[in-house]
């Protein structure tokens, strides 16, 4: 199964200037736990969490309303594109310790796949299953 059969193509995201702050309320209002970065002509730079938010510009002090994202968001980001496989997704997820995924075509954002997707599709389940219990492992490790 590939990647663009169950990825998330409706996509919210946020510029690298745009504040903290409406990174903020953009998670709390869609329910999710990251969002892409990406620039005007839809280029990923980077991915911002709610753990980012809290422990590089809450915790520091810093105000979220003059904040930009791109002050603390992480530059380093896996992706996969729409044609891999959802055991490669799974792979990528479980080596980097992430539960989502962009998805990007030529640099640009395409869609995100998350292990909630990969566990709602009964093909992919079994991947979702292993790559959460790999990165759950790991997390008690530290």
């Amino acid at each position: 199964m590939l990647v663009s059969d169950i990825m998330n193509r409706d996509v919210v995201s946020v510029s690298p200037d745009d504040s903290v702050a409406l990174a903020s309320r953009l998670l709390s209002r869609h329910n999710i736990g990251s969002l892409p970065v990406c620039s005007g002509d839809g280029r990923l730079r980077g991915i911002i969490t709610d753990r980012d938010i809290v422990l590089r510009c809450v915790a520091t002090d810093g105000n979220p309303d003059d904040t930009p994202v791109r002050e603390i968001m992480s530059r380093s980001v896996i992706t996969v594109s729409p044609e891999d496989q959802v055991s490669r997704a799974s792979q990528l997820m479980s080596a980097g310790q992430v539960r989502r995924l962009p998805v990007t075509r030529d640099g640009r954002l395409v869609g995100m796949l998350s292990l909630g997707d990969m566990a709602k599709n009964g093909a992919s389940d079994m991947e979702a299953s292993r790559a959460l219990a790999e990165i759950s492992s790991s997390l008690r490790q530290r």
